[in-house]
């Protein structure tokens, strides 16, 4: 595909109308909702995933398709979803993506995705405020029903230390020798062959 096509076709123009102030999931999805009609009949069967950059006041600074896909499936990686929000310095973004089945419900594969995105967006220092899915009557939003918090305390995808690596490498194991120490002694051992066998110290097995 030639170059300055593709810039083209990423690219979605602006009218005067959509360089606007977001101030809900309700201002995106009018906006995205235009977008998605604009589409002829063939390309609204399309998984399409939009994102939307903003500054510091809720700006609209660019609307850019980062991916077409298939029926029901888009794929997205990190360096599209935030190579225009670097160049244009965004201070966050919002994802879009439709379902053009009309099903509004987030799939895993959604939910792992905005998870991962979110997570490359604080080591970036870029805002992913919100995940819509939309058709062309309705949307879901992720922020709306929670899920944006709810990701951002997942534990996955995070950027740790070793040092925090060790420890929580540590505690899995320490919390799977607990769990056998206590099924142990439920089963009569006696305290020297439960620290045999799961390394734990005496004290620690007399409290459980």
């Amino acid at each position: 595909m030639d170059y300055y096509w593709y810039i083209w076709m990423m690219n979605v123009r602006l009218t005067q109308e959509q360089k606007t102030y977001v101030l809900n999931s309700d201002d995106v999805y009018k906006i995205m909702q235009q977008v998605l009609l604009r589409e002829n009949k063939i390309g609204q069967n399309q998984e399409h995933f939009w994102a939307i950059g903003l500054d510091s006041q809720n700006k609209v600074l660019f609307i850019e398709l980062v991916a077409l896909g298939a029926v029901n499936r888009v794929n997205a990686d990190p360096p599209d979803v935030f190579r225009m929000g670097i160049y244009k310095l965004a201070v966050r973004l919002i994802l879009i993506h439709n379902h053009p089945s009309g099903s509004l419900k987030p799939s895993d594969a959604d939910l792992s995705l905005t998870d991962r995105m979110l997570k490359v967006g604080k080591l970036i220092n870029i805002d992913v405020a919100d995940h819509l899915i939309i058709s062309t009557v309705s949307y879901v939003s992720f922020k709306n029903e929670g899920i944006m918090d709810d990701l951002l305390h997942s534990g996955n995808y995070e950027i740790i230390s070793k040092e925090e690596a060790k420890f929580k490498q540590w505690k899995i194991e320490t919390d799977k020798a607990i769990d056998i120490a206590k099924k142990m002694k439920k089963k009569g051992y006696d305290v020297d062959t439960i620290k045999e066998l799961t390394g734990l110290k005496k004290w620690d097995i007399n409290r459980l």
